[in-house]
């Protein structure tokens, strides 16, 4: 049962009433394991090896410059980025992931983003995917971003839309009505938040993902049984269960954003 779902009336920002507090928050992530993460690996590598090249059309090339990823969790878009040349580090709050990750040789520091106290004006970008909108306090993890980052760097920021075509037309079956999720930004409450937080914001695109058929019948089981399970078993036929595949529906979206 998700928890009350309330919008503002002076800014339109959705969001769950009442907010857990941050020390459960924290909590929580400390100790979450999930093993189908794992499963969804190659994926994940497709869909993060995607936005990066996207994000990269604001930045520039990587030539060793560095990057933060917020929320990193098991280091993957961290080792994509350090593949395309980045000096790439990761925070993270699960003990669970940062162990995968060092085990891959990856910088994936344990904690917050406030935790860790990196030096101000000390990287040239930051990212946070699938992150903002698990957070207790969205405006003071951007400014904590804004501190880090030197002039002139960037940040990419990559959310649901809850105004999206789909996500009006899904209403209260829409997949991302989760308990884990606190806020649920449109594009114009992201770019009015990112702007607060002192950033000149770029752009603010729909951005699908790659996943495997088996990954999202699993979140089709909970709508419709009989439809997944037909899916399911004509993926597995035809082996398409394996293959990650391109899947946007408009209510996955990243804002571009740059430090003056």
């Amino acid at each position: 049962m998700h928890p009350p779902i309330v919008e503002c009336h002076n800014c339109g920002l959705v969001y769950t009433n009442p907010r857990p507090r941050r020390a459960s928050i924290k909590h929580n992530y400390e100790i979450v394991e999930d093993p189908l993460y794992l499963e969804e690996r190659h994926a994940r590598e497709i869909t993060f090896r995607k936005h990066l090249r996207k994000f990269e059309k604001f930045t520039g090339p990587a030539a060793g410059r560095s990057l933060l990823d917020v929320g990193a969790y098991l280091g993957v878009f961290v080792e994509e980025a350090i593949a395309s040349g980045w000096d790439a580090q990761g925070v993270e709050p699960s003990l669970w992931a940062t162990q995968y990750a060092a085990g891959r040789g990856l910088n994936v520091q344990r904690g917050t983003l406030e935790e860790i106290d990196l030096p101000s004006e000390s990287l040239d970008a930051v990212t946070m995917w699938d992150v903002i909108e698990h957070v207790g306090d969205p405006l003071a993890e951007l400014r904590h971003m804004y501190r880090i980052l030197k002039p002139g760097g960037w940040i990419a920021i990559h959310t649901m839309d809850i105004d999206s075509i789909f996500a009006r037309l899904m209403g209260a079956r829409w997949p991302w009505l989760m308990e884990m999720h606190i806020y649920y930004f449109s594009r114009r409450t992201l770019a009015d938040m990112i702007q607060k937080a002192g950033f000149q914001v770029k752009a603010v695109r729909p951005e699908g993902r790659y996943l495997r058929l088996r990954y999202l019948t699993t979140r089709l089981r909970a709508y419709n049984k009989a439809i997944a399970g037909f899916i399911d078993s004509a993926a597995s036929l035809t082996r398409l269960d394996r293959v990650p595949l391109p899947i946007n529906f408009g209510d996955l979206v990243t804002a571009y954003a740059q430090k003056p």
